[in-house]
C-alpha cells in the first residue's frame, strides 16, 4: 500500500508513504528518477568538515537541499573567524581569505543544491626578533621619513 486517504477537519487529503522530502514538488522531471519529494538521494545527503579546526560539522549532518547554501557559507564562515582570531592571537594580520561554494544537480531528481566550500587564509607574521624584519624596518623607515610633510605657510 502506498498510500492512503486520510480526513483532517473535514478536509480529505492524500497521505503518500513514499515522500521523503515534505514540501517538495512530486512532479517527476524528463530524464529524472524520482520526483524531488521523493528523492532518496537529497534525504539522505550529508556533510561533515574535514579540517583539523574545532568548527561545526565534524560528525556527518543532514542539510536539506533549500538551505543548504546559508548552512555551508556560515560553516565556512567559522573557518573565516578561526583565521582572524589565530591572527590577533600570534600577533599576525589576515592578509586574505577566499570563500567557494561548489554547487552541483542531484542525479536522481534534478534538483540543484550546494555540495561544500572551501576556505583558504593567508596570515602574515611579524616577527620582532627577526634581525631580516629589523633591517626591513629600518630600511623602510629611511625611506619614508619626510615622505609625508604637512608644511604651513
Amino acid at each position: 500500500m502506498k498510500g492512503c486517504d486520510i480526513m483532517v477537519g473535514g478536509i480529505s487529503a492524500y497521505q503518500n508513504n513514499s515522500i521523503l522530502n515534505y514540501g517538495e514538488s512530486e512532479l517527476k522531471s524528463p530524464g529524472r528518477k524520482s520526483s524531488p519529494a521523493e528523492c532518496e538521494t537529497c534525504s539522505n545527503r550529508k556533510y561533515q568538515d574535514g579540517s583539523n579546526e574545532m568548527v561545526s560539522f565534524k560528525s556527518a549532518t543532514h542539510i536539506s537541499p533549500e538551505s543548504s547554501m546559508a548552512k555551508v557559507m556560515a560553516h565556512e564562515q567559522e573557518h573565516v573567524s578561526n583565521a582572524y582570531k589565530k591572527a590577533a592571537k600570534n600577533n599576525g594580520q589576515v592578509v586574505s581569505a577566499n570563500v567557494s561554494l561548489k554547487s552541483a544537480v542531484c542525479p536522481e531528481c534534478g534538483r540543484s543544491y550546494i555540495a561544500g566550500g572551501t576556505t583558504s587564509t593567508q596570515i602574515k607574521y611579524y616577527n620582532e626578533k627577526n634581525p631580516y624584519q629589523q633591517d626591513k624596518k629600518t630600511t623602510d623607515s629611511i625611506a619614508l621619513s619626510g615622505a609625508n610633510i604637512d608644511m604651513a605657510v
